[in-house]
């Protein structure tokens, strides 16, 4: 079996995994990203392919190719790549794959994989990804929505064939992070705690019943006013943050959603479709969702 080093280039950090014989063998991630430019971008892939070589006694004849996905297409990338239109599957991800010489990094092929955007000419129907498409095609378990939480957490429809056909992005992450380090409730709201189902149900009925806005300043007077625990008031915060990314869930026209993520976005969207509708709802594991990518990049290039 051939060997490859893919990369999954993000806004902020950039992950390498080299893999042998069909395994990834080994992983490194550097905290440079599309946003620090192409030349600190080029610097860290080069380190960090040169890092997994050197680690594993290899040399670069011995790799097929580095198979990049992600913000690294983009404008702020090593290769500014237009969109992929949905509808978008592995047929259409390996037809418009863009294979060049990077000799600044290295002396391997690269292969780029672009991301996808939908062909509306209306705001409400238009929307983009890159990088996200990669990890669906690895994490691929049949028709349904496939919900990716994180910065810029995504709703994938996606068809029988695997392509994507239909998708929404939310700030969740970014959102989070903004409400809890930079304003009065940075405080009132603990990260790390476990989910208070009753609560996470509050929240989400609040901020659905009566808007996010006020939703948000309640999680002031539950701590101040009523003395609830953290976990309480950070169960009824997410259940607000989360309530307009469900309801467009439950919009989307399935009866099977498959949740990937880390476990602080991952559990409480779950736990609220269960809740909200009588959908199958599949959470995948932190080693399936890690392995998505690289397994996703070298699907679409050996294809």
């Amino acid at each position: 079996m051939a060997n490859y080093i893919t990369v999954d280039g993000g806004t902020t950090n950039t992950r390498l995994t080299l893999v042998k014989n069909g395994q990834a063998a080994d992983r490194i991630k550097c905290s440079v990203g599309a946003r620090n430019g192409r030349e600190s971008l080029e610097t860290a892939v080069s380190d960090g392919i040169t890092s997994l070589l050197e680690n594993n006694g290899m040399s670069p004849s011995e790799i097929t190719a580095v198979i990049a996905s992600g913000m690294i297409t983009s404008e702020l990338g090593l290769v500014a790549l237009e969109h992929t239109v949905a509808p978008a599957g592995v047929t259409e991800l390996k037809r418009t794959m863009y294979q060049s010489k990077m000799p600044k990094i290295c002396d391997i092929p690269f292969a780029f994989i672009r991301g996808i955007k939908t062909g509306a000419d209306c705001l409400e129907d238009a929307d983009m990804m890159r990088g996200e498409e990669t990890e669906i095609v690895g994490l691929f378990m049949g028709e349904g929505v496939y919900v990716l939480p994180g910065s810029h957490s995504k709703a994938v429809k996606v068809d029988r064939e695997g392509r994507i056909t239909d998708f929404s992005t939310f700030m969740t992450g970014e959102m989070i992070a903004a409400i809890t380090e930079k304003t009065i409730l940075r405080d009132a709201i603990d990260l790390s705690c476990d989910i208070d189902s009753e609560y996470l149900k509050m929240g989400y009925t609040y901020a659905h019943e009566r808007g996010l806005n006020e939703a948000l300043f309640k999680v002031r007077v539950l701590k101040n006013l009523f003395g609830a625990d953290k976990c309480r008031v950070y169960s009824f915060f997410m259940g607000a943050v989360l309530s307009g990314e469900l309801d467009r869930l439950m919009g989307m026209g399935t009866d099977r959603y498959v949740i990937c993520g880390k476990r602080q976005l991952r559990e409480p969207t779950a736990e609220l479709l269960r809740w909200l509708c009588g959908a199958e709802v599949i959470t995948v594991t932190d080693e399936q969702a890690e392995q998505a990518t690289c397994r996703g990049a070298i699907k679409i290039y050996e294809y």
